[in-house]
């Protein structure tokens, strides 16, 4: 009775258009919180990890005749020779030698 015909209809078409805007934002919201966790995850675990990996991988590639290592089951040996790409010599004690796969080396110890 007060409003005309043409400016109702302007106002249904705006209403129209705000609510398509905030239904694209809408799913942006509702997947934010799904982004940061995936996001934290990646920082807080992914990342140090791949980093300890390469780590140990560079650990295992500079293995030295004469390295103190320590072993997957706690033992401390002297390298006594690299056999080939992926296996060594340790020695445990005097005289007392076994073939190791490197990979089961944890760490090497540093000389002092």
């Amino acid at each position: 009775m007060f409003i005309t015909p043409a400016f109702a209809e302007a106002t249904t078409a705006a209403a129209t258009t705000d609510a398509a805007a905030a239904g694209g934002m809408g799913m942006l919201t509702s997947m934010l919180p799904i982004i940061l966790i995936l996001c934290v995850f990646y920082l807080m675990v992914i990342r140090p990890q791949n980093k300890r990996l390469q780590e140990h991988r560079n650990i295992i590639n500079n293995l030295q005749k004469g390295d103190k290592v320590v072993t997957g089951g706690g033992l401390i040996a002297t390298v006594k020779k690299v056999v080939g790409d992926d296996e060594i010599i340790l020695e445990l004690a005097e005289g007392v030698q076994v073939s190791a796969v490197r990979s089961t080396i944890l760490t090497v110890r540093p000389k002092s």
